[in-house]
């Protein structure tokens, strides 16, 4: 294993230990992040980074859902924000097209009693 491929084994497991943070993990392994993200171009390395990132994202939803069993009202609030939009926990609407909403809205101008189309 030459010398890069010992950095970048180094930098997985520094991110491993900083749950995917990226300027921890460099600081750790002496490199810099214009480094890092130029590894990244590697897809190799960059689908052990985006496992990492995964990993961090399951921990804070796990503490979220202790937060929510302990009955933390903010945290419960945060979730059916988040994950019960289906269901109406939204406090506005977002229109994006699915869920058999239109997404080829059409807009006609009208000056001067013409319709100018598009």
């Amino acid at each position: 294993m030459n010398k890069t491929e010992q950095h970048k084994k180094a930098v997985i497991e520094a991110l491993e230990k900083s749950l995917g943070v990226v300027t921890t993990a460099c600081k750790q392994v002496g490199i810099g992040r214009t480094q890092f993200y130029e590894w990244l171009k590697d897809p190799e390395f960059k689908a052990e980074v985006d496992s990492i990132q995964d990993i961090a994202l399951d921990f804070a939803e796990s503490q979220l859902h202790q937060q929510i069993k302990g009955g933390n009202t903010a945290a419960t609030i945060f979730y059916l924000k988040t994950k019960g939009k289906r269901r109406g926990y939204v406090e506005r609407q977002e229109i994006t097209g699915a869920e058999g909403l239109p997404n080829d809205i059409r807009i006609n101008i009208i000056e001067s009693g013409e319709t100018i189309h598009d």
